[in-house]
């Protein structure tokens, strides 16, 4: 039995696996250049984050109806659920289906078909978080937030995604102004191809109450020190950054760092069908090239679930903790 965590940086549009891209093209009708799931597996292999986002938006076109969007979510949670995911708090990218002519309650409305029904059939508590493409305008993500309001029963939060450089958090201070006022949890994607600054700017302007990655921190001892102190949580993605050569090899990553430092870290899979594995194959994959103990595994299965947004829930988020706190280690630590 895998070791129980909750998953906070994960889109659920990077689930998608060459399988079901195909098994939702031939439904579609939409053709796929890629002869088969090899060749378009061979396609995963990518330079930086803007390759891996080029494919990444270009296999969206496969989704297209409320029953794609629950299928995709079903595949996500049942693979999670086998690897010992507990609780999910899912990214959603709307801007990205809006562009091609998907509404935004076929996309909320399909997630939600799997959703709402993933603790009786997964096992698996869900949040969703609606997610800002940073390389759009800020007002396109006005227009998003705006777009989203007939579903906010059902988005608990907003994020902050796509291509990092150049698109800095400040520019995205109004929606998250309107996202505040309407009760929203705020997160964002910093520190990952971007400086340091960044995080600092998300925190300070964005009033984010997470950061998504948050590697770079390392880089400004002020910054860390002042994450301990707030015990502001980071959600790393230790498959991805080496997928996108954020981190040169597994063994690179700053992680036993982070955590000697005393930040609160917590290890997530982010787009698992593109970057090599779901949440149990980060922890594996740490433990074993990183040589993490099982107290530090532990502790990063406790991160999550403090990490949260189960402030409405506290007497789940006990069970959860209590969860990780009896588990006993056996040959899988996944």
């Amino acid at each position: 039995m895998p070791l129980p965590k909750a998953e906070l940086h994960l889109h659920i549009e990077g689930t998608l696996e060459p399988e079901l891209a195909f098994e939702l093209a031939a439904r579609n009708g939409v053709t796929l250049p890629y002869a088969d799931t090899d060749e378009l597996r061979k396609a995963y292999d990518f330079e930086d984050l803007q390759s891996f986002l080029n494919l990444y938006y270009e296999l969206m076109a496969v989704l297209r109806t409320e029953q794609d969007f629950a299928d995709l979510a079903n595949a996500y949670l049942a693979r999670a659920a086998a690897q010992g995911v507990r609780h999910a708090e899912i990214f959603f990218d709307p801007q990205a289906h809006l562009a091609r002519g998907v509404s935004m309650g076929t996309v909320v409305e399909g997630l939600w078909r799997a959703l709402g029904d993933s603790e009786r059939n997964h096992g698996i508590s869900t949040k969703l978080i609606l997610c800002f493409l940073r390389d759009e305008s800020a007002e396109s993500a006005l227009e998003t937030l705006e777009a989203a309001g007939p579903y906010l029963d059902r988005i608990t939060g907003v994020g902050l995604d796509s291509a990092e450089v150049g698109h800095p958090p400040v520019k995205f201070r109004e929606v998250y102004e309107a996202a505040a006022a309407l009760g929203l949890r705020r997160v964002a994607h910093a520190g990952e191809e971007g400086p340091a600054e960044y995080i600092t700017e998300a925190l300070d302007v964005l009033g984010v109450e997470r950061v998504d990655h948050g590697l770079r921190c390392m880089e400004d001892p002020a910054l860390v020190e002042r994450l301990v102190r707030e015990r502001i949580p980071l959600t790393l993605c230790p498959l991805s950054n080496v997928r996108l050569r954020t981190v040169g090899t597994l063994a690179d990553h700053p992680l036993p760092a982070m955590l000697d430092a005393g930040l609160m870290c917590t290890v997530n899979s982010d787009d698992p069908a593109y970057f090599g594995g779901y949440a149990g194959d980060n922890f594996t994959a740490v433990h074993r090239t990183l040589g993490l103990t099982e107290d530090r595994l532990r502790e990063l299965a406790r991160n999550s679930f403090l990490a949260s947004f189960l402030e409405d829930d506290e007497e789940r988020r006990a069970r959860y903790l209590a969860e990780v706190d009896a588990y006993e280690f056996g040959d899988a630590v996944s």
